[in-house]
Parts: structure tokens; sequence; C-alpha cells
């Protein structure tokens, strides 16, 4: 199942990942700082705060959206390979920070993080258990991205891959368009 898990994670990972640059035509080369810091965060939360593991998982959620927000608020203003130099800078900027401050743990980690019970009736220590809260997390993801794609804000992140001058002819704010996306991508 430990396996699995890995596999279902960065399956949701990828699948973001897509969201970006299959629908929107954003190419990130720094994706992988919205996975990790969300990473850090809900295993601080729950290690160091004591959260329980709902509510460290909402908040490494909530950490990686923000992050999203505030990288995308930088990046989307460029276009093309400037807009892959600047995600990829921001986070090699990212990883020298987590490399450097004591809540990740350096090149260690963050090490024994308590799984506890998720809403105090599914014990996470069990690991089927681990296994199936994993599983409906990642189908949940896939679910919110399949519904993104086939809203009508899809379709306008689709027309803005295709034709961006004729979206922005249309009334359309693009870079809203391309930083909402971005916050949702790095959510996932």
């Amino acid at each position: 199942p430990i396996f699995l898990m890995k596999a279902l994670c960065f399956a949701l990972f990828a699948a973001a990942f897509n969201l970006l640059i299959g629908y929107v035509g954003l190419l990130s080369f720094g994706h992988a700082m919205f996975l990790g810091m969300a990473g850090y965060s809900a295993g601080h939360a729950a290690k160091v705060w004591g959260l329980p593991p709902e509510f460290a998982i909402l908040f490494g959620t909530a950490v990686a959206a923000a992050l999203g927000l505030v990288v995308g608020a930088i990046a989307i203003r460029r276009q093309g390979i400037y807009f892959a130099m600047t995600t990829l800078a921001l986070a090699q900027m990212i990883y020298f920070f987590c490399l450097q401050v004591p809540f990740t743990g350096g090149e260690d980690g963050i090490q024994s993080i308590p799984r506890g019970r998720l809403f105090g009736v599914l014990n996470l220590a069990d690991m089927m258990t681990l296994y199936y809260v994993v599983l409906a997390i990642v189908a949940a993801g896939f679910l919110l991205i399949y519904r993104t794609i086939h809203s009508p804000f899809g379709q306008v992140l689709k027309a803005i891959r295709e034709n961006e001058p004729r979206a922005i002819s249309l009334g359309y704010r693009v870079d809203q368009y391309k930083l909402l996306a971005f916050v949702i991508s790095a959510a996932l």
C-alpha cells in the first residue's frame, strides 16, 4: 500500500500539472514547490502544533494555494520561456529556503509525524485505512479537475490556450483566469 499511496499522490500531482500545461498552456518548471511546501506545512502542523490529520491536510493545502497565489502573481505577467524560468527561479528560492529554516528539518526532513485519527474515527496508523483515505482524497482531486475542465471556466482556459488575443478581445481578463488556474493547480 505504501508504493500505491505514493503513486496515487504523484498521479494527482501530474493531473494538477496537466491542468496547468495542458489546458492553460503554462509550462511551470517549479510546480514541485507546491507539493513540497504542502507536505512540510502539513507535517509541521501535525507534529509540532498537534493538529488532527484533517486540519493538517487542509493547512498544507491552504499554504500551497497561498504560495501558488504569490508565485502566480509574480510569474503570470511573463510569457513563454520567461514564465517557465521565473517559476524555476522561484522554486529554487523555496528549495534553498526549506533547506535553511529549522521547521523543515533541513536535509533530514520532518521525522515521526503522527498519523492520528481522521475525524476522530479512522485510525490512520492502519495501513489499509490510510490507503483508502489517500484513494478518496485522490479521487476527489481528480473529480475537482474533471469538473474544472468541463465547466465554463475550463472552456475559457482552453480558449486562452488556443488563442489568447481572441479571448482578450472577447472581454476575458486573461491574467485573472490564468492566476486562478495556477492557484487551483498549486492547491491540488
